[in-house]
């Protein structure tokens, strides 16, 4: 009795192992990634030795340059009109954190007004944005 041969499969590599490993990849990265938000707006952040963890509720992010100039989301806005939407922002959404960044050269006498400005008009925190600056082994707080 003669009996046929039987082809062998060649081995092939399965695709949908390969996939689902693309897939919990991507998903790893996407949820260990931080991205940065930055406004447009070109200034120069103060350096701190120390993080602070922030909340992602409602923020809003103001930005003063250089010459004093006042940004809410990229657009340049007048002190005046900075309050009236403090205070719709604070009414839309109830909890308000304002991210201030202000150049590191600007007066101190703007950004105190804009921090008051803020207080008044019912904003629950305020976060001054510096830059962050690793330190170096054997440094204390107090050195420069």
């Amino acid at each position: 009795m003669r009996f046929k041969k039987t082809k062998e499969e060649e081995p092939r590599l399965g695709i949908t192992a390969l996939i689902d490993i693309v897939f919990l990849l991507l998903i790893f990265f996407m949820l260990t990634s931080h991205f940065q938000i930055s406004s447009g707006i070109p200034i120069i952040l103060p350096k701190v030795t120390q993080k602070l963890y922030n909340s992602e509720q409602h923020k809003i992010n103001i930005v003063i340059d250089r010459q004093g100039r006042t940004y809410l989301k990229g657009e340049s806005i007048n002190i005046k009109e900075l309050g009236t939407q403090f205070q719709s922002l604070v009414k839309e959404t109830g909890r308000v954190h304002l991210i201030l960044e202000a150049d590191k050269d600007v007066r101190h006498g703007r950004v105190v007004e804009v921090m008051d400005l803020a207080k008044r008009s019912g904003v629950s925190s305020i976060i001054i944005a510096a830059g962050w600056e690793r330190k170096e082994r054997g440094q204390n707080n107090f050195s420069k």
